[in-house]
């Protein structure tokens, strides 16, 4: 198994993800591409120590940019995972 610390990288921190943590129990997770939500799930509530009722993922698609003069690029794709807690429970990653 994976350890937890590398599924989940980083929180999302937007002004939408934070609207959600407050008013619907949501959070934002950027994490590997390889894992499902099974393993999203168990890194979530091993790291945190809470209970997970529900899980959306999606791929975030890359964009295209301008790197330089002519040169053309593309920002990474990722996958995001939101992540929704069981009600009275929450996660404190704004400190």
């Amino acid at each position: 198994m994976i350890e937890p610390v590398k599924i989940i990288r980083e929180p999302v921190i937007t002004e939408k993800t934070t609207l959600k943590m407050e008013t619907e129990n949501k959070y934002s997770f950027r994490v590997d591409p390889r894992a499902n939500k099974i393993k999203i799930r168990k890194a979530v509530e091993q790291m945190f120590n809470v209970k997970v009722v529900k899980i959306n993922t999606k791929i975030r698609k890359a964009k295209p940019r301008k790197v330089r003069f002519r040169q053309e690029g593309k920002t990474a794709s990722w996958k995001e995972a939101i992540v929704t807690l069981q009600k009275g429970q929450s996660i404190d990653i704004l400190s």
